[in-house]
This record gives C-alpha cells, structure tokens and sequence, in this order.
C-alpha cells in the first residue's frame, strides 16, 4: 500500500481513506460485489480514481482494506465481550447478542461478500484472519463452560451460525429478522453446555 507523508493534511487524507472504504461498503451492501469496480466506488464516493490508487493502490487494495477494516471491527468488538453472571442460558445469550452485534454490521456483511468473491486469488491473512476469529469465540465459549466439562464445539458452531446468517442477509434480498434463529442457537447451545 502507497506510503503518505506525514502532513498537516493527514487528517484530511484519513477522512478521505474513510469514506472511500465506508463508500465502498455501501456498494457491495446495496449492489453486491460484482457491482464494486474501482470507477463504481469513485463515482459514489465523489473522488477520481487517481485518489483512490493514491490511498489504496489499486481495486484490491481498497477490497483489502475493506476486509481489514471488518476484520478489525469484529475483533475488537468480540475482544469487548464481557459475559454477565448468571445462569448458562443468560451469559449464552449475552455472547450470541453481542457475537452478532459485531458480525452483522455492514462493514462485516461487505467483508464476508468480498471474501467470497475474491475466494480463488485471496491473501492468505484473510485466512488467518478468519482462524483468529474463531479461536477468539473458542476462547469466549470457554469461558461458559468453566468448571464444566470442556466443550469446544461451543465456539466453532457459534462462528459458523453467525456466519451463516450474515451470508443469508447478503443472498436474499428483503431485510431479515433473524431474532428467532439466534434464539433457537442459544436454546442449543445451552442445552449442549448443561448436557
């Protein structure tokens, strides 16, 4: 990635690198991927595509930093979780609402559709980002389990539910009220923990 000098328009450069990757969201949020060429995402964000090569330089370069920046929202936010005392069921539900509160965002919906799109040449850290994910939600349904028989699979069905039902919001077309499946997950995933 281009390298700017450190001047007094910094600031105004990262509001400009900003935008164009919230642009960018909004692109393949609302047209899809295949939409998000490098003249689409310039046009909506209002810049030439010389700025965006100038920030990014080139289309997977700005996919890249759209990716990381999901990537970074997600880990911060699943890294905040604080699991309440309390019964099984309780802290399950606070580490499902909360899981899904940082994976539904835009910004993560439009990571998860690049990351398909992009599935054949891909970085490899995407990768390794997607592994870090998971073991931070092993490390977090652990923390149910304490003083119980180890469960893992805790962690990696929560991953692959919550995944799923962001890829269900980007296929179908009309908004989804998922509020009944992340109810049914955390029926299972208490049921499993007590069992």
């Amino acid at each position: 990635m281009p390298t700017r000098p450190a001047t007094g328009g910094q600031a105004r450069g990262d509001r400009t690198r900003a935008s164009i990757i919230d642009e960018t969201v909004r692109c393949v949020v609302e047209e899809g991927f295949h939409a998000a060429s490098a003249n689409h995402i310039a046009e909506r964000a209002g810049v030439t595509w010389g700025v965006i090569q100038y920030h990014f330089g080139d289309r997977d370069g700005l996919l890249a930093a759209v990716v990381d920046a999901g990537f970074q929202h997600l880990k911060t936010s699943v890294a905040g979780i604080d699991l309440p005392a309390g019964d099984v069921r309780r802290r399950v539900g606070a580490l499902v609402d909360a899981a899904w509160d940082a994976i539904s965002t835009p910004t993560s919906q439009a990571s998860f559709e690049i990351l398909i799109g992009t599935r054949s040449d891909r970085d490899p850290k995407f990768a390794q980002a997607l592994d870090d994910m998971a073991r931070e939600l092993e490390r977090l349904a652990a923390r149910l389990t304490e003083g119980r028989e180890p469960r893992p699979a805790v962690g990696r069905l929560l991953w692959a539910t919550l995944r799923g039902l962001v890829l269900a919001q980007i296929w179908i077309p009309e908004p989804l009220d998922l509020t009944v499946e992340r109810e049914v997950l955390v029926d299972l995933l208490t049921l499993y923990i007590d069992g």
